[in-house]
Parts: C-alpha cells; structure tokens; sequence
C-alpha cells in the first residue's frame, strides 16, 4: 500500500468516526512518539546492561577496588559513573552525607528515564473512555435517525450507523492496549534500575567487610560481670 492509499484510507476513518477518531489519532500518534522515544532514551542509557557492575560490586566486596573501578569503566549503564563517583567518596570523612548525595544523583537519574510516564498512563486510560463517548455519540445519531425515518425504516441504515459508532470503541481499545503494555514495560525496567542502584549505593557504603570486622569486634569483646 502506498502512502498516499494510507493516507486515503485514514481520511475515510476520520470523514466515518468525526472528531473522536480524529482525536483518537492524534493521540496515537503522541503515544508512538513518546515510545520511540523512551526506547531510545533506554538504549542510550544502557538500562538492563549491568553485567559489569555486578561483576565490580561483588569485586568492592572483595576489597578489590582497582578491580571494581575497571569493570566500572568498561560499563555502558547510567549507573556506572555514580558507582565511580562512590568509589573515589566512599572513604569521605562525612560518608552519610556524601551516601545521601549520592541517593539524590541516583533519583535524578531515574526520574530521567521516567520522563513520559504520566502521559502515556493518560492516554492509556483516556483513549478507552473517549472511544466509548463516541460509540455513544454515534448510537444517539443512529436512533435519532431512526426516529425521524418513522415508518419507513431501512435497517441498513440503523446498521452502518451501529457499526460506525462501535468503531470509535474499536479504536480507543487500539490505542489504550498497547500504550498500556509497553509503559508496563518501561515501569518493570525502570524498577529493576532502581533496585540496582540501590543495591550499588548500600555496597558501597556499607562493605562487606566493616560489617565483618565489626561482628569480630562484638563476638571478642570480653562480657561484663554479673555480680
């Protein structure tokens, strides 16, 4: 099919459904652009992609922080130069307040890749009601034809004018669902980025081996007398 035949078509949907499909079409057309660019914000941002950082997390719990800072250079995720950031401030003299600088990057940087959401929920909720608002449109057009046909009714008519009202429902539905089932994918990806950075922030500022050191320090000390 040609573009123009595309075209065509898409202005006979618009001359059946009036101005609902034509708004349905609009927001289609939002939605599409919103995802496209969500999935390339996503890919620049390397999310999912953080095979490196575990392996240099697991290799800070080992002491190994030259380890960790070149698994941490190899990285392609967001969360890599925050990890690297910590890696230099993480032996700060005040490392509670650098810790909750460091949560505040980390939330700025996954408020970034939320960017979009709230919009894509609203179309995903506002497209099925505003198809169902032109169904009904469009059966009170049917009747009110029907009724001035009085006794001479063609129930061709009363059918084209039934299955153009459905069709606005048919197009919200279009719009809504897959709107709805990518923006769960991107809420599922963006909850995974934010247990990982989660996860890298109480590593760092919480090592395995102060905490060792610390049960060592607790288990050796002598008790005090009971009497």
């Amino acid at each position: 099919m040609t573009l123009e035949g595309a075209l065509s078509n898409l202005g006979g949907l618009v001359d059946l459904g009036g101005p609902v499909v034509a708004l349905l079409l609009a927001m289609s057309l939002i939605s599409l652009a919103v995802i496209l660019y969500k999935i390339g914000q996503f890919l620049k941002a390397g999310v999912g992609r953080h095979t490196r950082l575990r392996a240099a997390s697991v290799a800070l719990d080992r002491g190994d922080r030259a380890e960790a800072r070149r698994l941490t250079a190899q990285s392609r995720s967001h969360l890599a130069p925050l990890f690297d950031h910590m890696l230099d401030r993480m032996n700060a003299a005040d490392p509670e307040t650098y810790q909750a600088r460091v949560e505040v990057e980390a939330a700025e940087r996954l408020d970034a890749l939320e960017r979009g959401f709230r919009l894509l929920d609203s179309i995903a909720q506002i497209a099925p009601l505003l198809g169902l608002f032109g169904t009904v449109l469009g059966m009170i057009d049917a009747f009110q034809a029907l009724q001035s046909a009085g006794d001479s009714v063609d129930p061709s008519i009363l059918a084209g004018g039934i299955w153009v009202a459905l069709m606005t429902t048919a197009a919200g539905l279009a719009v809504a669902m897959p709107t709805s089932l990518v923006l769960t994918w991107f809420e599922s990806r963006t909850e995974a980025e934010r247990a990982m950075a989660d996860g890298l922030i109480r590593r760092a500022f919480c090592p395995v081996e102060s905490t060792t050191n610390a049960d060592q320090a607790f288990v050796a000390a002598p008790l005090p007398n009971a009497g």
